[in-house]
């Protein structure tokens, strides 16, 4: 059963199709799904499907994938006659008159307690800075970044040993439940929207592969924070002179005791894995 609301949802990567689940299992079924084209990926560069994609033609949901938002695409959504849009990592900007077309608009997850670390790696910048607390905002989109009004909001502790792995599946799990909750009080129009702190924002890039590298001799906490943040992706990592050349060594397993970061176990380029103990003994 669909709850009696006719809603859109946006998303490309498994943690919107994790989301999605949620949705599912609650009653709540989108009317339409839209995602990113497939993309070729793996040694055979194949076309593959997004985790929505797959999602979609599991559950028989008509899945739009536009390569850009264009008139094409708008005309095609409007025929759906949406009541709400829900985004969750989509990965494009929406436009002001997608995001406004909805009788009800368009809202949003973020997992961040905006206005804090708007933008695209919140769940690496809690675990970059060393924060205690992080958690989900659901908001109502407006066309400038994250900025839109505060909805719900849901707060959790971090514990210092907890990486991206664990933590993105704690908050997708709150911020789904949380998402369930909101949509009978949008429906009926029982939210008291918080409008933003523009004073307290702060912003996060994308991450990119060359953000892991570290210097294993300094910036104790600073590693280990990369090694939480990273350890989905792009993991990180450090370079020896070799040789005369600069050798990649990727660490695999590390941890953190009396204020020290400790390599366990590490891959030099084109080697296997071994202990860092061992590695340090074959470079001296």
């Amino acid at each position: 059963m669909n709850k009696n609301l006719n809603f859109a949802f946006f998303g490309t990567p498994d943690v919107a199709s994790r989301t999605l689940d949620i949705l599912y299992m609650s009653g709540y079924i989108p009317s339409v799904v839209t995602t990113s084209p497939d993309a070729r990926s793996g040694r055979g560069m194949h076309m593959v499907p997004s985790p929505v994609s797959i999602w979609a033609d599991e559950h028989s949901i008509p899945c739009l994938k536009p390569s850009k938002i264009d008139d094409e695409f708008l005309e095609a959504f409007k025929k759906f006659n949406i009541d709400l849009s829900i985004v969750v990592a989509y990965g494009k900007i929406l436009p002001e008159v997608l995001i406004k077309n909805p009788a009800l608009g368009t809202i949003n997850i973020h997992y961040s307690l905006l206005p804090k670390y708007r933008g695209a790696s919140p769940l690496e910048q809690a675990l970059l800075h060393g924060d205690t607390t992080t958690g989900v905002t659901i908001q109502q989109m407006e066309y400038k970044l994250d900025s839109g009004a505060i909805l719900a909001r849901e707060e959790i502790n971090i514990d210092i040993n907890e990486t991206k792995s664990t933590l993105k599946n704690t908050l997708i799990d709150l911020g789904g439940n949380t998402l369930v909750d909101l949509i009978p009080k949008i429906i009926n129009n029982n939210i008291n929207p918080e409008i933003q702190d523009e004073a307290g924002a702060s912003y996060c890039k994308k991450i990119k592969k060359e953000d892991g590298e570290i210097d294993p001799s300094i910036n104790h906490i600073e590693n280990y924070n990369k090694y939480r943040a990273y350890d989905v992706w792009p993991g990180i990592y450090f370079f020896i002179q070799k040789h005369g050349k600069n050798t990649r060594v990727k660490i695999l397993k590390a941890s953190y005791e009396n204020n020290t970061f400790i390599i366990e176990r590490v891959i030099p380029e084109g080697k296997k894995e071994i202990s860092y103990t061992e590695f340090l003994k074959q470079i001296n």
